[in-house]
């Protein structure tokens, strides 16, 4: 059970101190954005009527319905629709309709000083990994977390609702979450990035890529702190034997052993007994056990049993496990 209270020079290529995007006021304007697969209509819809609920205009973008090849549109169109609302003085905050796939088609039409031009909230999670990588490798925080379905189909006193509606507000959470079997107890603070592995993964080395962050760690308007990176992962539909790659890889590229610590969130939809390990967090846990780190498992984000708060990428946090459970407080 959850409550609530209440970024080296990698890649050759400097990077800009964070800043978080101004926080809301009643009667601003929210884009509706598909930079990945297809929302249903209906989903939009209900969405906009969330947003309108909590005090929010909400605009759909031009190609935001549209479909090809099981996309919302072209790489062109959605790409199209990203720069409206980042380009847009009226749009305060971005939201996507839902993820699928085809992001990353996406950034390559959109230039990162794109983002730092437009300092805005960008939120969702699954696919969306890829414009809050890109947003945090420009300098600018964005809002992991459920997107037009997520809100539609939760009571305005969810604790998921409540988190996301004060991070827009302004007001940062602090999570505590039980503890778990696989905890690795210990105290770290850093830059929060991460979301869903596939996609971070497919931007490996690129402009777009966060952990480029791994070596620095930035507060916000602050020269570089050396403060590091706090990694948080979770993935759909990916077998242990692809997630064993992937961790594998962020380690070879010398970014595991630089964390200062890591949040494991939900992974679905795979095989349990995979590569002999029981379940994914067992696999998982033979590897990092090796790093002395604090590792938190099981924390609620990502596709499973809608259990997906909101966390702050690129924010300062502090992440803290114990014996008796986790915590992590933005700060």
């Amino acid at each position: 059970m959850v409550l609530i209270a209440g970024l080296g020079l990698m890649g050759g290529r400097a990077q800009e101190p964070l800043q978080m995007p101004k926080a809301l006021k009643a009667g601003d304007t929210i884009a509706i954005i598909s930079p990945s697969s297809t929302p249903s209509k209906e989903v939009v819809e209900r969405g906009c009527d969330a947003l309108r609920r909590w005090g929010y205009v909400p605009v759909v973008g031009r190609h935001a319905m549209n479909s090809w090849h099981g996309f919302a549109g072209t790489a062109e169109e959605r790409a199209e629709d990203l720069l409206w609302a980042l380009r847009d003085s009226t749009v305060k905050a971005i939201m996507c309709s839902r993820g699928g796939d085809g992001a990353v088609q996406v950034l390559q039409r959109i230039p990162l000083q794109e983002f730092a031009s437009h300092p805005k909230w960008i939120i969702g999670f699954s696919d969306a990994t890829a414009l809050h990588s890109a947003a945090v490798s420009a300098g600018v925080m964005s809002i992991h977390g459920t997107m037009c379905e997520g809100i539609a189909a939760r009571h305005e006193d969810d604790p998921v609702i409540v988190a996301m509606r004060q991070i827009l507000q302004g007001r940062l959470p602090v999570y505590s979450v039980a503890h778990h079997r696989l905890d690795q107890t210990g105290e770290a603070t850093g830059i929060l990035v991460g979301g869903n592995m596939s996609v971070f993964c497919g931007l490996a080395g690129s402009d777009y890529d966060f952990l480029n962050r791994a070596d620095e760690g930035l507060r916000v308007g602050e020269p570089s702190s050396g403060m590091g990176l706090i990694l948080f992962i979770e993935d759909t539909g990916e077998g242990m034997s692809k997630v064993d790659r992937m961790l594998h890889q962020i380690e070879i590229r010398g970014v595991l052993p630089r964390l200062k610590g890591i949040v494991v969130g939900h992974f679905s939809k795979y095989k349990e007994g995979e590569c002999g390990f029981e379940t994914m967090y067992d696999m998982l846990h033979e590897y990092l056990k090796g790093y002395d780190v604090p590792v938190c498992y099981d924390f609620p984000i990502g596709h499973h049993s809608g259990k997906n708060y909101p966390l702050v990428e690129g924010c300062r946090v502090r992440l803290k496990v114990t014996a008796d459970g986790t915590q992590l407080d933005f700060r």
